[in-house]
């Protein structure tokens, strides 16, 4: 069974800028929707970004669009999430997710990652 690799998250301080990675390890990352979720402590997971790469429709969060980008790299096998201006609130655990579909809710999705943890303070 393959799974979900991540790497990058990181402190920074605001203003900051990171790039989280997740790989397929023995996962195939074609034709399946790439999300990126997150969840802070005590609070539910939100998902922040799909894209779909069937037909390459990408959707975020209201909270992070314009400051964050999604991007699949089909020879890598692996989606990234660009992250800039971050603030404190974006403080949190940080995961990827691969399903057949753009789920809204982060239950409906089938494959996660290991989490990696983002800290933005000054």
């Amino acid at each position: 069974q393959g799974q979900l690799v991540e790497s990058g998250g990181d402190s920074v301080q605001p203003g900051g800028s990171l790039t989280l990675s997740c790989a397929g390890a023995g996962y195939d990352l074609k034709f399946n929707c790439l999300g990126w979720f997150r969840q802070a402590p005590g609070k539910d997971r939100e998902k922040i970004a799909s894209l779909y790469t069937v037909t390459g429709a990408i959707v975020y969060t209201a909270s992070v669009e314009g400051r964050f980008t999604i991007s699949y790299d089909m020879a890598k096998n692996s989606m990234y999430l660009q992250m800039n201006r971050l603030t404190p609130d974006d403080t949190a655990m940080y995961y990827c997710a691969v399903d057949r579909a753009c789920h809204a809710d982060y239950r409906n999705w089938n494959v996660w990652g290991q989490g990696t943890q983002v800290t933005v303070s000054a």
